[in-house]
């Protein structure tokens, strides 16, 4: 039996980055108050999963991960839920996996210690949850950075929650409403961030153009922009994620034309792009003004990366729609798209409309519209043959003297790789020289690694 190891903790993080930053603020709690990380689950008394409750895929997940260190548990192991699916799923929690010993949700992820307090010595034969009356995510962040950092780069949070009304979406139940974060602890993670030699910083939130509403701030993406080019000059990369249809302004895109340290990146998640289809997703439905916007972006920066995601079989999707968006993807030429088949999510504000579109023809769609952007994508990166771009290395493999990266045009995990001939160090930028493109990657030689 594995010797009990008092006041250590096993945490696993399921999901989205912004759950990666919550998974690291609630280990920085941890962590000052004594307690240790754990390299395996055998090792930890408490294990914890940061839970996604976003999708029934992501539900089963975390189920699965619950269940699987519920079946190995010793009796002096505590298992405690946290995140995302116990705000929404508890019941669902406590029927699969009988052996949790706690929950708390995410709008309260800064009270993971009074959890661990309660349960480290509880004889209860059911679980300790911990719910309190919490309308939004808690601002009392209790001096954590909330920022994930993953080797040259860090996800940085800038807000909370969602405003909202997108039918598909749990996340306002969820969440809650909009809360941005003060500017100023924004501006002091960057800099802590700059202080530990990190390259990119990934601004995240639900809706980062939203971000300031709640402060009574106008534009306030844009004012915090402007201010943190200036307080952070030595991280030369920051990326902007998840925008708004009709946010991303005239002010934005000319700030981001003009500051060598806002990549020309753009994420905007459309989630399709027939006006009837959008109108039943509660989303904005005037295609023709985000294209012009499209065009616009690029005619200014014509560098800039597009990346946005599109659900299909979404109910009310005929033939006649699902043409719309694939010619709308087809004129636009983005760099980068995400394809998600429609998930009927009981409790979100499309409930009411079922789910009509036949499995085999969600997934018939979603192939036929992954096959046209794989060509589109193709010749994008064909476009970078013999020119030279500035990459992100993010690892090695020394037995083949090949080292592994991201371009400005490349998001973590979502979008494609460069793959450098040459060795070159983790978590710098080092310059490289493409030579040819496949799909969703580049390929080049190393031209230095200053």
């Amino acid at each position: 039996m594995t010797k009990r190891a008092k006041d250590t903790y096993y945490l696993v993080s399921l999901g989205c980055a912004k759950n990666l930053v919550d998974s690291e603020s609630m280990a920085e709690l941890l962590n000052r108050q004594g307690l240790v990380p754990a390299s395996a689950p055998e090792g930890a008394e408490f294990l914890i999963v940061n839970t996604c409750g976003f999708l029934s895929a992501a539900r089963e997940e975390a189920i699965a991960v619950m269940t699987d260190l519920a079946s190995e548990k010793l009796p002096w192991q505590k298992l405690i839920a946290a995140g995302c699916m116990t705000e929404l799923h508890r019941s669902e929690i406590l029927s699969a996996v009988p052996n949790v010993d706690g929950m708390i949700g995410t709008r309260r992820w800064m009270d993971i210690m009074y959890i661990i307090d309660e349960t480290q010595n509880s004889r209860r034969a059911i679980p300790y949850t911990h719910f309190p009356n919490a309308p939004t995510v808690g601002k009392d962040e209790k001096g954590t950075h909330r920022a994930a950092v993953q080797g040259g780069s860090a996800y940085l949070k800038i807000a909370d929650g969602c405003r909202r009304a997108c039918a598909y979406c749990l996340i306002p139940l969820i969440k809650g409403d909009l809360v941005s974060r003060p500017m100023e602890k924004i501006i002091n993670d960057a800099k802590v961030l700059e202080d530990h030699g990190v390259q990119e910083i990934i601004l995240i939130a639900q809706d980062i153009t939203d971000y300031g509403h709640d402060l009574d701030l106008k534009d306030g993406l844009q004012k915090l922009l402007e201010e943190l080019v200036k307080q952070v000059p030595d991280i030369p990369w920051v990326r902007l994620m998840y925008t708004f249809p009709g946010y991303v302004n005239e002010p934005l895109i000319n700030l981001m034309a003009s500051e060598p340290q806002i990549l020309p990146y753009l994420d905007m998640p459309l989630q399709h792009a027939d006006t009837d289809v959008l109108k039943a997703m509660r989303r904005p439905s005037d295609i023709v003004a985000v294209k012009d916007t499209l065009k616009h972006v690029r005619s200014v920066m014509p560098e800039i990366a597009l990346r946005t995601t599109f659900i299909v079989g979404y109910p009310g999707e005929d033939e006649k729609a699902f043409q719309n968006l694939v010619d709308f993807v087809q004129d636009i030429q983005f760099d980068h798209v995400g394809i998600f088949a429609y998930s009927f999510e009981p409790g979100a504000p499309s409930e009411p409309l079922g789910d009509p579109i036949p499995e085999h023809v969600k997934q018939e769609r979603l192939e036929h519209l992954m096959q046209i952007q794989a060509e589109i994508s193709l010749a994008r990166n064909q476009r970078f043959i013999g020119k030279t771009i500035d990459v992100l290395v993010e690892g090695l493999d020394e037995a083949n003297q090949i080292a592994i990266g991201r371009s400005y045009r490349d998001a973590p995990e979502i979008d494609g790789l460069v793959i450098i001939e040459g060795l070159a160090p983790v978590g710098k930028l080092v310059t490289v020289q493409i030579n040819s493109a496949i799909t969703h990657d580049l390929v080049g030689k190393l031209l230095n690694t200053s």
